[in-house]
């Protein structure tokens, strides 16, 4: 059964992020425009298996509010932006736009997801260190979402 291409499912956007994780290390290897990267990705062959209105709302608002993302960033790191790896770079750029502008998205999920993306992706132990700074974005762009969500689970 083919999915249709709208398809707003959990592991339709999974994909989405995958795709747009490596659309944005391709960015920041290579400098390519919004658009190249949008038409060289919608012919990937795993496209048809994305949401591609999400694919193309992460990839864009990371691209095009990469400045204030790493500004945003950079409050939570102990380094330089610049002296980040480039895949935890892409990851935390795409988790925090994620964390801003995907509020329909629990932040557990963001925070899952970018983790996993990592282990996948990402140096060793690159996962605990996107866990960490991801937490710290989360507390300060979901904070009522944080609170809510320590009330019903009294004890945690």
């Amino acid at each position: 059964m083919t999915r249709p291409r709208g398809d707003r499912s959990g592991r339709a956007r999974s994909l989405s992020r995958r795709l747009a994780l490596q659309a944005l290390y391709q960015w920041q290897m290579t400098g390519q425009s919004l658009p190249e990267l949008r038409n060289q990705y919608a012919c990937d062959e795993g496209y048809a298996e994305v949401d591609p209105e999400y694919f193309q709302q992460l990839l864009q608002g990371v691209v095009e509010d990469s400045t204030a993302l790493d500004a945003m960033i950079g409050e939570w790191l102990d380094r330089p932006v610049a002296q980040l790896d480039p895949v935890e770079h892409a990851v935390l750029l795409l988790g925090v736009e994620e964390l801003r502008m995907h509020v329909e998205v629990p932040y557990k999920v963001v925070l899952n997801e970018c983790v996993e993306l990592t282990k996948k992706f990402g140096a060793t132990d690159g996962h605990k260190f996107i866990n960490a700074v991801l937490d710290r974005a989360a507390r300060q762009l979901r904070a009522t979402e944080q609170q809510a969500t320590a009330r019903r689970s009294p004890g945690k």
